[in-house]
């Protein structure tokens, strides 16, 4: 087990230390951010709505918006310089390789999550601190569901000519699940309700990412060897 786990985090660390050099992704999804903060606060009249009418809704938007424009590019490196080939023929675990881009994903969108809460926080004068542990949980659980849906998705469209144009085609719409209990349960943690109350909803979160992960590790084998 130590050895596997060796494995999918030298992985990971193989696509994260290629970020920290370039900084592409995360440059690209943090200024995305800080965007569509800022035109969507000039954009809503503030004398109808409240900010925490729709600082949930405004912040599962721009994870899943941003999170795209890192997913598109997460087979990227290995396809231009013929690195998958390699990839493909060390005595490493297809499911191995799978987990191993989720981490790296999951860290990448879990930092620019980091600046998406600090930006709505700031333009719309929204409190996470309340209940920062619950929102913590919505989003960590939900991240790891989206970037596990995402990692497979990308693997699909890695190999057609659509490519990027493809991913939210086809990833939109088995997201609403996770969209609709996601922003649902931020939006009740945000107008202060305990997170007991939501943990219905954090529970079928779960389950979502859980089934999107172990499928993911199932199915990747597939999408690589074709």
């Amino acid at each position: 087990m130590s050895r596997y786990l060796g494995q999918v985090w030298a992985l990971a660390a193989k696509d994260l230390r290629v970020e920290l050099r370039t900084k592409e992704r995360f440059a690209a999804m943090g200024a995305f951010v800080v965007l569509v903060s800022v035109l969507f606060y000039y954009a809503v009249d503030w004398t109808i709505l409240s900010p925490q009418d729709v600082a949930s809704a405004l912040i599962w938007m721009i994870i899943i918006l941003a999170g795209l424009l890192g997913l598109g590019r997460t087979f990227e490196l290995e396809k231009e310089e013929g690195a998958m080939e390699g990839l493909l023929v060390a005595p490493v675990p297809r499911d191995a390789l799978f987990l191993g881009k989720v981490l790296a994903n999951c860290l990448l969108l879990g930092s620019v999550e980091l600046v998406a809460v600090f930006a709505v926080s700031l333009f719309f004068q929204v409190d996470f601190a309340q209940n920062w542990l619950g929102i913590a949980a919505v989003l960590a659980l939900g991240t790891v569901g989206f970037v596990s849906l995402g990692t497979l998705f990308a693997g699909i469209t890695a190999g057609t000519r659509m490519g990027e144009t493809l991913l939210p085609i086809l990833l939109f719409p088995v997201l609403v699940p996770l969209v609709a209990f996601g922003a649902a349960s931020t939006a009740s943690l945000l107008a202060g309700f305990p997170p007991a109350a939501v943990f219905g909803s954090l529970r079928i979160i779960a389950a979502f990412s859980l089934i999107n992960l172990v499928s993911g590790m199932g199915l990747f084998r597939f999408i690589v060897e074709e």
